[in-house]
């Protein structure tokens, strides 16, 4: 037991973050329970399907209903656990939850509609479906981490762990960098942003003449390429943090088919058509129009950041100051500036950057920053950069030296894992555990078989 422990809590989440099917189940049963928790045979089974419909399949575990059945039987035994320590989770937090995942599940499927026609269940009834799988979930995570909360790890034991590896099997890296950036944002002149708001205006009384409609506009000349091929649609609830405010605002004003006047966002000039509204969720189309921005314009830029660079090559500043008080990018100043991977890694291949920040910094020592580089960002927007290279490292085996977190992470791991262990060993002997006969060959479930009350 307890082999996987991190990977199962993993599949759960993932699995109760999918769409389960909505196919009647044709036979269900009681499959495992933990006092009085119980895991049915559709919940496993429809874990399953859910890893394999997105994509997950290759890296399913052996024996995959063992794995997945005693993912849910840890999780059943934390809930116990946590409401036995009277640990609480908020309405408040299960509501926002719940909005969150049914916004998930109406951008897969493209809409509400959609989605309630697949479902064959209104959004309301989706809704109450997850409620109580999305409460068990909170407050497992909660017992996981009042259990592991004093778990501290020190160089002494990451030393021990790293001794422990054979040499042979430590990790090989290839030559990775740490990067951070000032990015500055040339503007467009008065004169070209009156001439995209006319555009806009245009379009407005094209699409509420009936000369065009709105998405068939948007297909032609919108610049927002994350929704132009779609008719400019997007999904938007009035709390999400990942529009930009005022698009939302002005979203929220408009009646069923209404189409706003002009407004200016951080991305450029739009107008914005309701489609639908449902309480604090709604579906819109927009166009974009992003002023084109000068040679004169782009000068100016360079030359903001050129002064930059002065400024922390003589000492006078430091970068991450630097990124605070003159770069465009908001998000980047609340970490100096780093680039980072998916992963949130701080440490980047070459192959992760794009072409024009790999010229940026090929002559480049740690330490040093490089002149000003123009370039095209993911938005289509004309922007300019300095990059100051932090560390480089020349393509090595792991050490303590050079990758001292990365071993000090996978020690804390296994010392939280060991933990983890030894108090599931100590509390299985106080549940009522019972589990199908059927599960009997399951070598992971080793330890839960010695409690369980078929096996008595």
């Amino acid at each position: 037991m307890m082999k996987k422990f991190l990977c199962f809590n993993i599949l759960l989440a993932v699995c109760l973050s999918g769409f389960s099917q909505t196919k009647k189940v044709i036979a269900d049963k009681i499959i495992g329970q933990v006092g009085d928790k119980i895991v049915l045979l559709s919940d496993v089974n429809n874990a399953i399907a859910d890893y394999k419909r997105q994509g997950q399949e290759a890296q399913l575990p052996p024996n995959p209903e063992c794995a997945f059945l005693e993912g849910q039987l840890i999780q059943k035994a934390l809930v116990l656990q946590a409401e036995k320590d009277s640990l609480v989770v908020s309405e408040e937090d299960i509501e926002a939850g719940l909005d969150n995942q049914i916004r998930g599940f109406i951008n897969a499927y493209g809409s509400k509609e959609v989605l309630e026609q697949v479902a064959g269940r209104t959004v309301y009834q989706i809704k109450e479906d997850f409620r109580v799988p999305f409460k068990e979930r909170k407050l497992s995570d909660q017992m996981r981490s009042k259990i592991l909360e004093n778990i501290k790890i020190s160089p002494t034991e990451v030393k021990a762990y790293y001794d422990k590896i054979p040499k042979d099997s430590l990790p090989f890296y290839e030559s990775e960098i740490e990067i951070n950036q000032v990015q500055s944002q040339p503007k467009a002149s008065k004169e070209i942003e009156e001439f995209c708001i006319r555009e806009l205006y245009e379009y407005k009384r094209q699409a509420e003449l009936g000369i065009k409609k709105f998405d068939q506009l948007c297909k032609l000349y919108s610049e927002d390429p994350g929704s132009k091929d779609n008719g400019g649609q997007y999904n938007l609830n009035r709390t999400s943090k990942e529009f930009d405010p005022t698009f939302t605002a002005v979203a929220f004003r408009l009646k069923d088919g209404q189409i706003s006047n002009v407004i200016k966002t951080k991305f450029g000039f739009h107008i914005i058509q309701l489609v639908s509204r449902a309480g604090d969720d709604a579906i819109v189309r927009h166009i974009l129009k992003i002023p084109q921005v000068t040679d004169d314009a782009v000068a100016l830029s360079v030359k903001k950041l050129d002064s930059v660079r002065t400024l922390v090559q003589n000492g006078w500043i430091s970068f991450g100051e630097a990124v605070d008080k003159y770069s465009d990018d908001e998000s980047s100043k609340f970490s100096g500036g780093s680039i980072t991977a998916r992963d949130g890694s701080s440490y980047l291949n070459i192959d992760q950057l794009d072409k024009d920040l790999v010229y940026s910094i090929k002559d480049l020592k740690p330490g040093d920053i490089s002149k000003p580089n123009v370039y095209t960002d993911e938005r289509g927007r004309k922007m300019v950069r300095i990059v100051y290279l932090k560390n480089r490292t020349q393509p090595h085996r792991e050490n303590l030296k050079d990758d001292y977190n990365r071993v000090a992470d996978r020690a804390l791991e296994e010392k939280k894992h060991a933990a983890l262990s030894k108090w599931f060993k100590e509390h299985l002997p106080n549940y009522y555990i019972n589990i199908d006969q059927q599960y009997k060959d399951c070598s992971s479930l080793s330890e839960w078989w010695k409690y369980s009350s078929s096996n008595q």
